[in-house]
């Protein structure tokens, strides 16, 4: 994952032993030789083989890594990614024209080793892949909690293991700056809390996202969301200046000041410093959620809006985004922006990230512009990998001509943070920005939701390897609840629950930045891999319930042990409550999966002898699940569809 463009399999496999010899026939750069390296400790972790560190200039080895350039300097959206693989029971060969064409071809090979018998192969393949898309990224919000440089790391290692290519670093919001300026150090002496990131760290960030084949694209929110901005520098300010940093999430109504000079010029000086930190072609100014109250009210604006003849905030923020794209211009970036910035005034090569609908995106691309969609990837959403899988930036029902179709660069997962911290972000964005990536890479005809959650499994398991801690978390988390480590029917109750998203939690709990972020929605993780095990045991019993093929023995069992495992976890987790404070909030819940473990048990029964059930029962296990359905302790059920399906096919 993501499945290649074209991969042809072929008889017999290549086993890796301690005899394998590894030569590079071609570039030799630092940076290549970096990547087969990794490779082969993981490789070596993989398999338990020992695996040699030399790498020879040969024209051939047991893996050839035949490369021609190492790329630009600086990786652009138009680098050639391409690479083929073949392999055989003597030898694998990945041919590339360029350095990140190679990186993609090695973590193929990395997920094509198996296990078979008593020893692990690369089964006989013949690979030839190149990405759909040129834009494939993940934007990760480090302002409203702020991530150690340790979890970017190892998010940007679990980037480049599906082929993504753009890390979009969320720095400046109203909940605080993260990013260090030496020509004006008190937006993180005064607007950080002291938590940001040093020039160091975003020259350390940058280099190892290069070394692993991905841009790193940096986002200074502009004019709005700049609380931050103006608790350092209230003189900024359009007219009322905030007391101090922004706790409460939302939408806040203090602005830049659009009318004056000393605004461009101080914005200049501070992108001009940053464009040294971030070498990439590209740097989003945000743009989004403007409301500005004072850019209506104060004397001052309102006649510059006359003179200038700008109608409304509209077109004054228009204005603001074409004096920082002359900015940008000068200092030879592009700039990306939120919807909000989308205004015909504006030049051709500016690049619209869509995050109000895919029809935003579409017009930008009919008006010329260049776009990312970014609307249905929004992951504090909390929708299975299922549902966002099957959105795409290009659908294949788009009226988008083939020449307004080349102006969709791609996608770009999102990754807001007002509910994680770095302790719960990994289980929140993994593993289902993976099968996201695979829309991005992957034919558009590679739909099959099914088999993808099929290799998720396997993949999800892969990324844990390379540092994420998005299945170790949720044990860590309700140990903590627990107190103890005696959490094996906690683990079991906690497969009946998954977060709810974030308006809903944010209405039963509005939560702000000093919200404690340690409750059990916390450890439990969205669309966990029993729920779609368990939707697809339904359907199968749905439509043979009394039925005796194999398929629907396996079906029945599952579901049998799934509705028999919560059930009994019940009673010692309530247990449990009664010294953990914490999870006493799941007290309504647990009663509720108390009845419907029970009201699964009881449709299994039914359904194996149709005609059995009584005569109210199904309205009174609808009336359950109804019940269950209702806000409490902001989880929902993991298998309400599925028992609803089955309730449903009762006779």
């Amino acid at each position: 994952m993501p499945l290649p463009a074209s991969l042809e399999t072929r008889s017999g496999s290549l086993a890796i032993t301690a005899q394998v010899t590894v030569a590079l026939a071609g570039s030799r750069s630092p940076r290549l030789q970096a990547a087969v390296l990794r490779t082969l400790k993981r490789l070596e972790d993989k398999t338990g083989q020992p695996l040699p560190r030399q790498l020879s200039d040969a024209t051939q080895g047991t893996l050839t890594v035949a490369v021609k350039s190492d790329g630009e300097p600086v990786q652009g959206i138009d680098e050639d990614e391409s690479y083929t693989l073949q392999a055989d029971t003597t030898s694998v060969r990945i041919e590339a024209n360029t350095t990140a064409g190679a990186l993609h071809g090695l973590e193929t090979l990395v997920q094509l080793v198996q296990p078979a018998n008593a020893s692990y192969v690369l089964p006989a393949v013949s690979i030839q892949d190149a990405p759909r898309f040129r834009w494939r990224g993940l934007m990760i919000d480090c302002v409203r909690h702020f991530e150690p440089m340790e979890v970017l790391k190892r998010n940007i290692d679990a980037m480049a293991a599906v082929k993504l290519n753009v890390f979009h670093w969320h720095l400046i919001d109203d909940q605080g700056f993260r990013i260090e300026s030496k020509v004006y150090p008190d937006l993180t002496g005064k607007g950080s809390d002291g938590l940001f990131y040093t020039q160091e760290d975003a020259r350390e960030l940058v280099r190892y996202a290069h070394e692993r084949g991905i841009r790193v694209v940096p986002e200074f929110e502009m004019p709005g969301h700049s609380v931050a901005w103006l608790v350092a520098y209230p003189e900024l300010a359009s007219g009322n200046r905030p007391a101090g940093i922004r706790r409460e999430f939302g939408i806040s109504d203090v602005a830049l000041d659009p009318t004056r000079d000393e605004t461009y010029d101080f914005i200049g000086k501070f992108l001009g410093e940053m464009v040294t930190l971030f070498p990439d072609q590209y740097l989003h100014i945000g743009g989004d959620e403007t409301p500005a109250p004072d850019w209506k009210s104060v004397p001052r604006i309102v006649e510059f809006k006359r003179k200038n003849n700008l109608k409304d905030n509209d077109a004054l923020q228009a204005y603001f985004n074409q004096r920082v794209l002359g900015i940008l211009t000068r200092l030879n970036r592009r700039m990306v922006g939120w919807d909000e910035i989308f205004n015909p005034a504006l030049p051709k090569n500016v690049v619209i990230q869509s995050w109000r609908g895919e029809a935003s995106l579409a017009k930008a691309a009919q008006q010329g512009y260049q776009g990312v969609l970014s609307a249905p990837y929004y992951l504090d959403g909390m929708k299975p990998a299922g549902v966002v899988y099957l959105s795409d930036p290009i659908p294949a029902d788009t009226k988008l001509t083939l020449e307004q179709q080349k102006l969709v660069l791609g996608g770009e997962v999102c990754m807001w943070a007002e509910q994680l911290n770095e302790r719960t972000i990994d289980s929140r964005i993994w593993p289902r920005t993976a099968a996201i990536a695979e829309r991005f890479w992957s034919p558009q005809n590679v739909r099959d939701v099914d088999a993808m959650y099929e290799r998720l499994l396997s993949v999800s398991l892969e990324l844990e390897t390379v540092g994420l801690r998005h299945l170790s978390s949720q044990d860590a988390g309700l140990r903590s609840l627990a107190g103890s480590q005696n959490i094996a029917a906690l683990r079991d109750f906690s497969l009946a629950f998954e977060p709810v998203s974030f308006g809903e939690r944010y209405q039963q709990q509005h939560t702000s930045q000093l919200t404690a972020l340690t409750g059990f929605v916390d450890a439990v993780r969205p669309d966990p891999p029993i729920r779609h095990e368990i939707e697809l045991a339904a359907k199968v019993l749905a439509a043979d319930g009394a039925g005796q093929s194999g398929k629907t023995a396996t079906a029945r069992r599952a579901l049998q042990e799934f509705f028999a495992k919560t059930g009994a976890s019940v009673p010692a987790v309530q247990q449990q409550m009664i010294d953990s404070p914490r999870l006493q909030p799941m007290r309504e819940r647990a009663g509720q999966l108390a009845v419907l473990a029970q009201d699964g048990q009881d449709a299994l029964r039914y359904l194996a002898a149709p005609g059995s059930a009584p005569a109210d029962w199904k309205k009174k296990v609808l009336a359950d699940v109804d019940a269950a359905k209702k806000p409490s302790a902001i989880v929902r059920f993991t298998f309400s569809d599925a028992l609803v399906l089955m309730v449903n096919a009762v006779k």
